[in-house]
């Protein structure tokens, strides 16, 4: 008996729209070289095939208005099953305004869309759709601003571990000849045996950076993120080469595209690659970077949005952990109805729920709307 070929589900995109969210900090918020008292997510959502689906970047209002403008008019009656070729319509569309920056943030947030909107379609979870390699992913606490005081700075840090994290990120670079007793009051509260990160956000220059590396020593830390800026790739290889062997050098939330990343490794920049899809053209951008670290034997670290990162986490190998930034797990969970939560370090997709598995709380968002 001959077999009747399947058919796929009708996946013409219908609708697209995006809208745009100010939530203020729960306490004043800054890093080595930036100060904040909000975040703004701007979220895209399409529908197709009587399937709903939904992506966000953190970003100003204005990659919503490019969205608006541009983005969404290049899927609007595609087909929704084709995503990939949806993302080159975009890359297209924005050849004379530039990759980086909001161009790629906002290519971003409708390529997540369109990848949970594919998932939906076929009623299965994104994870299974990029095929995956692992049932959970860890995590690692990331905030410890430099507007903290030391008890605030403790009582987040020692919570995560209390919640079983075993490994926690703080910010450093504001005021260096503060940044060691710093350093030692987040040790001191997170105990012996947990890992402790360290981010300047670029603060430093590339002497100082490497006598911080050295006294930051003494306190057991094992990762030292951005410690010149990401630019400076020379000089984060010089911070490579010289640094304590146990602390490793980390950089990559600043790529927009493959060809920044693939410069980061060629030059030796980073003991691990930092690629956040919210920023380097969603779940397509950071599964390229994925294949760059697959590819070259590099460690992968996927920066904040712990939300949009767990399914592609769970599909690539290459994948050592996700970052759960406070700003954004505490958004999303704000946001969300889905949001997983770790539970001892690791967090595991809810395969009962398609796609990303999240649902917009629209009542929730609607008073932080710009």
């Amino acid at each position: 008996m001959k077999r009747r070929p399947r058919t796929r589900p009708a996946a013409v995109i219908e609708h697209a729209q995006v809208s745009a969210y100010r939530v203020p900090t729960d306490l004043p918020e800054s890093d080595g070289t930036l100060e904040w008292n909000a975040t703004t997510l701007v979220l895209v959502e399409v529908t197709a095939g009587g399937a709903h689906g939904l992506g966000y970047t953190y970003a100003s209002n204005s990659t919503a208005e490019l969205n608006r403008e541009i983005l969404l008019e290049k899927i609007s009656g595609t087909d929704a099953m084709g995503v990939q070729a949806n993302w080159q319509q975009m890359v297209n569309g924005i050849r004379n305004l530039g990759r980086p920056g909001i161009s790629s943030m906002a290519i971003a947030a409708v390529d997540i869309a369109l990848w949970d909107l594919k998932a939906r379609l076929l009623e299965i979870p994104l994870v299974t759709l990029l095929g995956g390699v692992r049932e959970r992913v860890p995590v690692y606490g990331s905030g410890g601003f430099t507007s903290y005081t030391i008890k605030q700075l403790q009582k987040q840090l020692a919570g995560w571990i209390h919640q079983g994290i075993p490994r926690v990120k703080m910010k450093i670079g504001r005021r260096p000849e503060h940044d060691l007793d710093r350093v030692r009051a987040a040790r001191e509260a997170i105990g012996s045996t947990s890992e402790l990160f360290v981010d300047a956000n670029g603060a430093y220059t590339r002497k100082q950076a490497l006598a911080q590396a050295e006294a930051f020593a003494e306190c057991r830390v094992s990762w030292f993120e951005e410690p010149v800026t990401s630019d400076d790739l020379a000089g984060l290889r010089l911070l490579r080469d010289e640094a304590p062997a146990s602390m490793e050098i980390t950089a990559g939330e600043y790529g927009y595209d493959q060809q920044y990343f693939r410069r980061m490794v060629e030059q030796g920049a980073v003991d691990v690659l930092q690629p956040d899809a919210t920023r380097c053209g969603g779940v397509t951008g950071f599964i390229q970077a994925g294949a760059l670290c697959q590819e070259t034997g590099l460690p992968l670290s996927a920066h904040t949005a712990p939300s949009i990162h767990l399914h592609p986490g769970c599909a690539l190998g290459c994948v050592r952990h996700l970052e759960y930034f406070h700003d954004h797990a505490r958004i999303e969970h704000l946001f969300f109805e889905g949001a997983v939560k770790p539970i001892q370090g690791e967090m595991k997709p809810d395969l009962s729920r398609p796609g990303l598995g999240l649902e917009f709380k629209r009542a929730n968002a609607k008073r932080y709307a710009i």
